[in-house]
C-alpha cells in the first residue's frame, strides 16, 4: 500500500507532496482509497462533505468505531503527515481480520478532505464541515491562489457544493475516533518507546498584519524621507521570536506578501501572518499582543482560533492501558481528531519521529516504528471493537463562541 502511494503527486525537483484538495493528485489519492476499501469488501461512500469512508459491518448500527486520516498535503510537504494514518487504518483492519476478531461493533475507515489546508486556507475542512464547526457559506466561498472558490473546485470534481454542511445522521453513527499520526516534533525520540498517546492539542491561532506605507524608488529616495512598512515588519518578526522564547510558546510568520515585490522599489504595504501556538490561552493572548505592541501601528486582524483541545481522558488512558502504559505528550498541531473531539471521544497514537520533521521532504518515521504504530492503532482498535464504551454526552458549545462559528486551521 505505501508503495502504491508513494508516487501520488510526488514533486520531482523538490521531493515534496502537493496533494492539494480538490486536484487532479487528490483524485488518485480518492481512487486509491477506493481501491483499497473494494479491494477488502468494505462498503464504499462518499459523504455530503467529499469525506470517503469505508465500512465493515452495518453503518447504520451506530456507536461505530472509527480510525483514519488524510491524504493530501501540505505544498511540498512530506510522505507520513496524514498517509500513515490512513495505510495504517487498512493496515491494522488487516491485522484484525488475520487474528479472526469477530467485533461487536462497526469499524469504519475514513479519509478527510483537505485536512491541510494548502489550496483553501483551512485545514481540516472535512471534518469542520462535517461537525458544523464552520458554515457552509463561509467555506464555499474560499478560494485558492488563482481565485478558483471551494464551490467550483468541488463542481469540477463532480460532488455538490449545495450538500456540505453538519452531517448529523452521520456524526450519530460514530461512537469513538482514533487516529494514527507520524509525531511532528521529538518527544518520543530518544527513548525507547516507538508509540505515544495525545493528551491535548495547544490553542493556537493565525493573526494577519497589514503594514501600511509608501512605494518610491530605491535610489533616488533618501532614507530619512522614506515611508518603508518592511522595516517594522522585521521589528515584529524579532519581537515574535523573542517572545515566543521567553514564554514558552511557539511563533511563526511564514507566509508574507509586498507590494509592489520589487527589487528597486519600496514597498507601499507588507501583509504577513503570524501563527501562534502557546501551552494556553493566556500565554497565546501575550504573545500576540507583544508582537502587535513591536509592530508599530500595523492593523492587526486574528483570522482564526482554535481552543485548548484536551482529548477524551478514559479514552486516553485506556488507550494507554491496552499499549502497556506508553508515554501521553501534548502536540503544537491541529488534527482532524481534534475537530471531532468536540462531538465525540477521540484519541489520537504518535508513531516515533527521529528527526522531529513534519511538513517537509525530511519527514520520516523508521519502518519499524511505524509497524508498531499499526500494531498499536489495532491493539486499541480490537479493544473497542469487543468491548464498546458507552460514549459520554457531548460537551456543551454555546452559540457563538470560537469553537461554533470560527475558523480554525493546523
Amino acid at each position: 500500500m505505501w508503495r502504491d502511494l508513494l508516487p501520488i503527486g510526488l514533486d520531482a525537483g523538490t521531493g515534496g507532496y502537493r496533494r492539494h484538495g480538490w486536484t487532479a493528485a487528490d483524485a488518485d489519492c480518492r481512487a486509491w482509497f477506493a481501491g483499497q476499501a473494494r479491494a477488502r469488501g468494505l462498503a464504499y461512500e462518499t459523504d455530503r462533505n467529499g469525506n470517503q469512508w469505508a465500512w465493515l459491518g452495518d453503518p447504520a448500527a451506530g456507536d461505530a468505531v472509527v480510525t483514519g486520516s488524510h491524504l493530501d498535503s501540505v505544498p511540498d510537504g512530506g510522505a507520513y503527515d496524514g498517509p500513515l494514518g490512513v495505510v495504517g487504518a487498512f493496515a491494522a483492519l488487516d491485522a484484525l481480520r488475520a487474528r479472526g476478531l469477530r467485533p461487536r461493533r462497526p469499524l469504519a475507515l475514513v479519509n478527510f478532505t483537505e485536512e491541510e489546508g494548502a489550496r483553501f486556507g483551512l485545514a481540516c475542512l472535512g471534518s469542520r464541515l462535517m461537525t458544523g464547526a464552520v458554515a457552509p457559506d463561509a467555506a464555499l466561498a474560499l478560494r485558492d491562489a488563482d481565485g478558483v472558490s471551494l464551490a467550483a473546485a468541488m463542481e469540477r470534481a463532480g460532488r455538490d457544493p449545495e450538500a456540505v454542511g453538519r452531517d448529523d445522521e452521520r456524526l450519530a453513527r460514530v461512537g469513538v475516533f482514533v487516529e494514527l499520526h507520524v509525531e511532528q516534533g521529538r518527544h518520543l525520540a530518544g527513548t525507547p518507546h516507538r508509540v505515544g498517546v495525545a493528551s491535548a492539542i495547544w490553542p493556537h491561532g493565525r493573526w494577519r498584519f497589514d503594514f501600511r506605507g509608501e512605494a518610491n524608488h530605491a535610489g533616488t529616495t533618501r532614507m530619512e524621507d522614506r515611508r518603508d512598512p518592511m522595516p517594522s515588519y522585521a521589528a515584529a518578526v524579532l519581537a515574535a521570536r523573542a517572545e515566543a522564547g521567553r514564554l514558552g510558546a511557539l511563533a511563526t510568520f511564514g507566509r508574507v506578501r509586498v507590494e509592489p515585490n520589487g527589487t528597486n522599489a519600496i514597498p507601499s504595504r507588507v501583509t504577513a501572518w503570524l501563527d501562534g501556538r502557546a501551552p494556553d490561552p493566556d500565554v497565546l493572548d501575550r504573545l500576540v499582543e507583544e508582537t502587535a505592541r513591536a509592530a508599530a501601528g500595523a492593523e492587526v486582524t486574528r483570522e482564526s482560533y482554535t481552543p485548548v483541545v484536551t482529548f477524551d481522558g478514559a479514552l486516553r488512558e485506556r488507550a494507554v492501558r491496552v499499549l502497556g502504559g506508553v508515554p501521553t505528550l501534548p502536540t503544537g498541531a491541529g488534527h482532524d481528531a481534534g475537530v471531532l473531539a468536540a462531538e465525540i471521544p477521540a484519541a489520537m497514537l504518535f508513531v516515533r519521529n527521529p528527526t522531529g520533521v513534519s511538513h517537509s521532504p525530511r519527514e520520516h518515521a523508521e519502518e519499524s516504528d511505524c509497524l508498531a504504530g499499526v500494531a498499536a492503532l489495532a491493539a486499541v482498535l480490537g479493544d473497542l471493537l469487543m468491548t464498546p464504551p458507552t460514549p459520554p454526552a457531548p460537551p456543551a458549545r454555546t452559540a457563538g463562541s470560537p469553537a461554533d462559528d470560527t475558523p480554525r486551521h493546523r
